[in-house]
């Protein structure tokens, strides 16, 4: 098994785990920075107050890009078992 091709496959991985994730990550940070602004205007220190947006977000998003997520992984799955007798003998 050839190194370049081991690191070719770990970039592959690295970039399509910051793609799948980066839909709830970004959405649950812009909640969580609206929220926190929205604490600091009105001085509410209640620490659930910024949990339940969050959840409601990342639930929304994950019903929304949940299929784009999971074609995208089970393709990436797909691809790298095919590869196996490649990259075996």
């Amino acid at each position: 098994m050839d190194s370049q091709l081991v690191f070719t496959y770990g970039q592959q991985g690295l970039y399509l785990l910051l793609m799948v994730s980066a839909p709830v990550l970004l959405t649950v940070l812009v909640v969580g920075l609206l929220v926190s602004i929205f604490q600091a205007a009105t001085q509410i220190n209640e620490s659930t107050l910024s949990f339940v947006p969050k959840i409601i977000a990342a639930v929304a998003v994950l019903t929304i890009a949940g299929p784009w997520m999971l074609n995208t992984l089970v393709e990436y799955l797909q691809r790298m078992l095919l590869a196996i007798p490649t990259v075996v003998g």
